[in-house]
């Protein structure tokens, strides 16, 4: 399909993500596979298919569209909070979760409640209450979990039996919302990347569930100022330095009369419940402490609640959140990762397994005695590998060059899932004995723009960077005003060797621009030491090294450039970062878009806020320093602040903030609020013109030519 431009073929297709498949379960034999994926690349609808590995085969299990009535959703605000966590940008089956025999498949849908048979493709409502969130089928498929009102609810899949196993504990509660079960709190679904809140025993006799109380947690207050008669949504969010939600698991029984019981361990001392694994080979919890550098994991008894030490780690900076850990082999033994020789390293037991030139990036399974893991050699890929005690370490991705890939394993079927940087689009491949067996088709739309970016490493610290230019651009036919275009801070890597991180910088490359995208210190990728040098200072090396990239690319390429027009723009992070380059170095940067900036610290949340800088109580200087409010006085280049007023997770107060410091020292600049739009801006509208509106102005700010490309 031919788009007037890139703009609107990256909205409409939410950024390429609709029509590739994914959230993949494996059957227990590994002959069947079940995954999500719209019905084309401009289809925000997911539906539920299968896929016969054998014959290599897909089928369309489920089609939500017929069960939306009018074809709209009705999020509950659970859903849309959890949504916005997960950076979920589609609509329809976004989540489904199987038995242990992957026959049976429940999911929410506008808040009501479906059971599906998968051989037969029937689907079923279920009578449960409303609005109905997160449905868990237990093992053996008999019974259906799910939350709804703060309550964890339990169903019979034929429809009876339906009742409350754990609620708030009295009205007043309830109707405040301070007491749920069975769902995260905002800094575990935000922060620890567990989007969980209650777990299955493998028997399915019981269930361990999270309380949260967020009643010791400060309010926020969300409004729309576009919409005055729209009361404000109120949320608790815990800002650095002040109180978490009180977290307490508890062991609930599934038949009726049975007792609860809560786990015990020292929650004074780890107040952060980070992970839970439930297997046939026990109950493993692991928790954290609030300083976030000493980490458990921990045994529990289910019949008692009392819990054992397994295994403490400790660092003198923090310790890493790893996905897929703990997890059990066959024979019971745990498998973890830990910082070795400033690498990530896959430990066994008490055995470390992977190599020091080897990064884990995660841990996408087990099947057996089998390890599937993420790792790196170089920062810019990451491959899938397998380690297993007969045949030790072995790589199961591709080898036609540079790529990122993750994957799934179950039953004997491994599944890759890779990008490459010299084509577009994923692809998704089976695996039966290490042979290539079937393919899941990805029918995302291809980009209208093919990416160009030359990969570098910059610098005495070799920092890795991209480089683009404009389609048809010589060497020498003239200087061109130079983009930067990072995120450059912790958890988000930037240069990677996919395509599908260079499509915006290649269209502003389009517009008649260098781009240079790099990761500095603190990126993900490079080991604990690269990791932490960012700690007690979050803006000092960031910037540096943002600089230091740009010089080295000058010096290759130095008559493309014209460093008398440098730009930046970014978002979260990199706005803050984009910011933060105009403010503090001026002589270096000629104007700035940030986009959803943290200007300061103080008002982001608990988890990672202190992990970097400390508790603002003890660390005063760390946040000060950090912030960009106290350079508001030094402004001198045109700067473009842009934020969404519903954005739950970098309030609007960051940017109101600095506008308001600028505002008193005279400093002229433009703030482009967004009325209703969050973090993630899903937009298409919001999406497609904020690119526009971008480019405009750094056009004008850096007396650029017009635009070359659409």
């Amino acid at each position: 399909m031919t788009e007037a431009s890139f703009p609107r073929q990256y909205a409409r297709t939410r950024r390429f993500s609709l029509g590739t498949p994914r959230a993949l379960a494996i059957a227990p034999q590994g002959e069947r596979i079940l995954f999500l994926r719209s019905r084309s690349g401009s289809d925000a609808l997911t539906c539920l298919y299968e896929l016969d590995v054998a014959a290599a085969t897909e089928r369309l299990v489920v089609d939500p569209e017929p069960l939306l009535a009018g074809g709209l959703e009705q999020l509950p605000p659970e859903e849309r909070a959890r949504r916005e966590r997960a950076r979920e940008s589609s609509a329809g089956i976004v989540r489904f979760h199987a038995d242990r025999a992957a026959g049976r498949v429940v999911f929410d849908l506008s808040g009501r409640l479906y059971l599906v048979e998968v051989a037969s493709a029937q689907v079923k409502e279920m009578a449960a209450a409303t609005p109905a969130v997160d449905p868990r089928l237990s093992p053996s498929g008999e019974h259906i979990a799910y939350v709804s009102g703060g309550a964890l609810r339990l169903i019979c899949a034929d429809g009876t039996g339906e009742r409350a196993l754990a609620e708030p504990d009295g009205p007043t509660l309830e109707a405040a919302g301070q007491v749920t079960y069975g769902l995260p709190e905002f800094i575990a679904a935000e922060e620890m990347d567990r989007l969980e809140g209650y777990w299955w025993s493998p028997d399915g006799e019981r269930l361990l569930a999270a309380r949260v109380d967020t009643g010791g947690v400060a309010r926020r207050y969300i409004a729309d100022p576009a919409e005055p008669t729209r009361p404000a949504t109120e949320m608790a969010y815990p800002a650095a330095g002040t109180a978490n939600a009180d977290v307490t698991l508890h062991l609930v029984p599934v038949a009726s009369g049975g007792e609860v019981l809560q786990v015990k361990w020292d929650r004074q001392g780890f107040e952060y419940v980070t992970k839970v694994s439930w297997s046939e080979h026990g109950l493993l919890l692991v928790v954290q402490s609030r300083d976030q550098r000493r980490m458990q994991v921990l045994a529990v008894d289910p019949s008692t609640g009392e819990s054992a030490l397994v295994r403490e780690d400790r660092d003198d900076a923090w310790l890493d959140i790893v996905a897929g850990v703990p997890a059990c082999l066959e024979d019971g033994t745990v498998v973890w990762t830990a910082d070795v020789a400033d690498a990530k390293r896959l430990v066994v037991g008490d055995e470390v397994v992977t190599p020091a030139d080897l990064q884990v990036r995660g841990v996408l399974g087990v099947d057996g005695d089998l390890v599937l893991l993420a790792a790196s050699t170089e920062p810019t890929e990451v491959g899938v590998w397998t380690w297993s005690v007969a045949r030790g370490l072995a790589r199961v991705d591709g080898e036609g060059g540079p790529a990122v890939a993750t994957g799934w394993c179950g039953g004997g079927t491994v599944v890759v899932a890779e990008r490459r940087l010299d084509r577009a689009g994923l692809a998704v491949t089976v695996q039966r004995e290490g042979r290539r067996v079937a393919d899941i088709a990805s029918v995302a739309e291809t980009p209208i723009i093919t990416p160009r970016p030359r990969l570098r490493s910059c610098g005495a610290r070799q920092i890795r960077t991209a480089v683009l230019f404009p389609g048809g651009h010589e060497p020498g036919s003239g200087r061109l005003p130079v983009l930067l275009d990072p995120y450059g801070g912790p958890h988000a890597q930037m240069v990677l060797a996919s395509s599908s991180m260079f499509l915006q910088a290649q269209w502003f490359a389009d517009q008649g621009y260098c781009v240079i995208v790099a990761d500095g210190r603190g990126t993900p990728g490079r080991g604990p030491g690269w990791d932490r040098s960012v700690r007690g200072d979050l803006a000092t090396a960031a910037l540096e090294d943002q600089v230091t990239a740009l010089h080295a690319v000058a010096e290759e390429f130095g008559d493309d450039l014209d460093l008398s027009r440098v730009a930046i723009r970014g978002w979260s992070f990199g706005g803050y970062l984009a910011a933060l380059a105009v403010l503090r170095r001026p002589e270096v940067f000629h104007a700035a878009v940030a986009g959803a900036p943290v200007t300061e610290w103080r008002l982001y949340d608990t988890h990672y806020t202190e992990r970097y800088l400390g508790h603002p109580a003890v660390s005063p200087e760390n946040y000060d320093r950090s912030s960009l409010l106290g350079d508001a006085a030094g402004l001198q280049r045109p700067l473009l602040l842009i934020h969404g007023l519903a954005d739950d997770n970098v309030a609007a107060a960051n940017t109101l903030q600095l506008s308001s410091a600028l505002l008193a020292a005279g400093r002229p600049h433009c703030v482009l609020p967004l009325s209703g739009v969050t973090h993630m801006t899903p937009q298409e509208v919001v999406a497609e013109n904020l690119l526009l509106f971008e480019a405009e102005f750094l056009r004008s700010a850096l007396r650029a030519p017009a635009r070359l490309a659409p």
